[in-house]
Formats: structure tokens, sequence, C-alpha cells
């Protein structure tokens, strides 16, 4: 059976490249697999609306098999990452594929030689398309439900990546936190951390403003860029591209988790928690938002349980001071009085012990791992 790799260069190829999920999982061989929301995809590729490609370039193509499509994957220069982090590494992502592992070798040749092309020297991934949006190759937690903005694959994904030379060079962590018994209650240890923390600091949580959502928004940027910069492949996002982002998410967020904290009224820290709009993707189906779907995510925001704290920062200078715990206890606080029963917190660097261990002591269970892979191609 002969296999084509197939470039994307026209709308109608980049419609198919978006659709290829659809070709190759079955929703009753992988009942776990959410569909994507294609109008996220979509914006997540496109280079001429999309402020992160302002510092980067991608390439895209197609596997087929005797005309049946069998994969995908995207090649990505991020010059920002290599301008900040004084590497030359490409990456790759958007990357899905049958237990196919020549084709799955071939996409991952294609996508290298285009990167050494751009004078690249390994390959790391997946990244779709950087470290700061979806990322990570799901290692373990296949049967668990995957949140929504979260990366699902089947375990054979893992052999394809080996099977091409690629060894894992970095872990992240997915902790699920339930507060739904009714016996729940927070630590010892940290209802005493915060109330120290109160005592020491006069900390301020409130609810971001959409009244002032784009002086909202820089407020966040700075503390991202503040609070994330020690991280493992962190790359600082340009304002613009931050902005695009926060506007992306504006309408799917609950208001009242969408909270920052001042100290004596500089802002220390944000945190986001987003609904778990999986559920509903799934009932949709088709990944579109028209004819119903938009109706049925709208509806969602109001009936979902359950979400992902999707980010929590804190700057430097305000991480010694308990205001970790006293988040921790805003954001129980506020579940609690809305009748939330849970949610997820990803994705933690395995190294980062400074969320690791709070959220172990919290008694989060580590259910789901994710892989960053890299193989050289110099």
């Amino acid at each position: 059976m002969s296999l084509s790799i197939l470039p994307v260069r026209s709308s109608s190829a980049l419609r198919r490249f978006v659709d290829v999920p659809w070709q190759v999982f079955d929703r009753r061989r992988d009942p776990t697999w959410v569909p994507p929301l294609r109008m996220l995809v979509r914006d997540a590729l496109d280079e001429r609306r999309n402020h992160f490609y302002r510092d980067a370039a991608r390439a895209l193509w197609i596997a087929e098999r005797d005309g049946r499509v069998v994969g995908r994957i995207a090649a990505i220069e991020n010059r920002a990452h290599n301008d900040f982090q004084g590497d030359r590494v490409g990456f790759f992502g958007f990357f899905e594929c049958r237990d196919d592992p020549e084709a799955a070798g071939t996409l991952f040749d294609t996508a290298a030689a285009w990167l050494r092309g751009r004078g690249l020297t390994a390959m790391r991934g997946p990244v779709s398309p950087s470290m700061n949006h979806e990322c990570g190759l799901l290692v373990d937690g296949f049967d668990e439900h995957p949140m929504f903005l979260t990366t699902w694959n089947p375990a054979y994904y893992v052999d394809l990546l080996r099977g091409a030379g690629f060894t894992g060079v970095k872990d992240l962590l997915g902790y699920h936190v339930s507060i739904a018994e009714p016996s729940f209650r927070l630590p010892d240890a940290f209802e005493a951390h915060a109330r120290r923390a109160v005592a020491k600091q006069r900390v301020v949580f409130r609810d971001l403003d959409p009244r002032r959502w784009k002086a909202e928004v820089a407020l966040c940027w700075e503390v991202y860029n503040a609070a994330w910069e020690p991280n493992w492949g962190f790359v600082p996002m340009s304002r613009a591209e931050f902005e695009q982002m926060a506007e992306g998410l504006r309408y799917l967020l609950w208001p009242r988790f969408a909270f920052a904290a001042e100290v004596d009224g500089e802002p220390a820290g944000f945190c986001l928690v987003l609904p778990d709009y999986a559920r509903v993707l799934r009932e949709i189906g088709t990944g579109r938002l028209l004819p119903t779907g938009l109706l049925k995510l709208l509806r969602g925001k109001q009936t979902l349980r359950t979400g992902r704290v999707m980010a929590l920062g804190v700057k430097k200078a305000y991480r010694t001071t308990g205001i970790f715990a006293l988040f921790t206890h805003e954001l129980f606080r506020r579940g609690l009085a809305a009748g939330k029963t849970g949610g997820e917190a990803s994705w933690i660097l395995e190294d980062n012990d400074l969320m690791n261990r709070p959220l172990r002591a919290l008694g989060g269970r580590l259910y789901r791992r994710w892989r960053i892979y890299e193989r050289p191609i110099a």
C-alpha cells in the first residue's frame, strides 16, 4: 500500500488538515477522545491573524495511504523561543496518526527536514503551536476524562515516537482534586498558613472586571511573564499574543473563577479556571459551533460543575508570603459556594516542587501525565 505525504498549501487542504482527527479516531473504539473545537484549531494555525506567527513559522503535511488519510503533522520554527532560550530547537505539533509506524516516521522525517533546512538542530514536541498552548504527549491516564484544552492520545502514540527516535525530556503533570464529599475541608496546615499570610500581608482578592477588560488583561500579562519565566521551556508572550488569547477565552470563563490578588494595591498574582467544556464537545461531536454547538457550549457554562485551573501565577516577590495558600483557600471557598465538585490543575512541571508539594498535601490525585519528546535532526 502506497504512502503519500501531502503539503498543505491551500484553504481546502487546511480544512482537510483540521478534519484529520475525525479520520484517525473512532468514538466507539476511542470513547475517551474528545472532538476538538475546529474554530480553535484553525485559529491556532492562522498565520495571518494569530500574533504567535509574528515571530514564528510553520509548515503542515497530511499523510495518506492509498488515498485514505492516516495522519498529519506541523513543523514549527519558534524564533521567540530560540532567542529567549538560546536554543536552535524546532518543534512539531498538531500530530495525529493511525497506528502506522511507517506513516508516523515519514511525517516526523518530513517535519525534521523542513526544520533542518532552517538551520535548526533538534526537534521537540508535541506543542501546538507552543508551550503556551496545548502541549505534551499523554503517557499515563489514557482512560481518564480529558479536560478542555488538554491533549489526549491513544497509548500507541508513545511507541510511534519512540520508534521514530524520540526520547522524553520533560514530564508535565495533571492533578485531580475533588471537593464533592460533604466531609471535605482544607488541611489544617493550609488554614493556618492562610491565616498567617492574612495577618502579615494586606492581600485582597477581586474578580477581574469585564468592564475594564483591557486593563485587567494587561495586569495578567505582566504577572504571567514574571511568574512563569523560571519554568523550563518558557517563552514570554508578547502583549498582542496574550491579549488575543485572553479575548478568545473571555466569554468562556466563569466570572467568579477569574480573579486577581493584590498586596498593598500592587498586582501579585491571578487565577483562571476554565469550565470543562470537553464534556460539551463530546456531546456536540462534530467540533462545529453551528447550528447548535454554540448554544450547547453556552448552556454548559452554566451547568458544568468541574473545571481546570489553567493558570495560577504569583510574582516572585510574593511567593514566600503564603500567598499560594491564600489562593488555594480562596479558590476552594469560591468552589464550595458555587456548588462545584472539583477539577484539574495542569500542566505542572514534574520538578516544580513549589506546586507539586502543596497539591499533594491537598489530596490531589496525580492522574494524568504528559511528556515532551525530542530528537536530534542535525
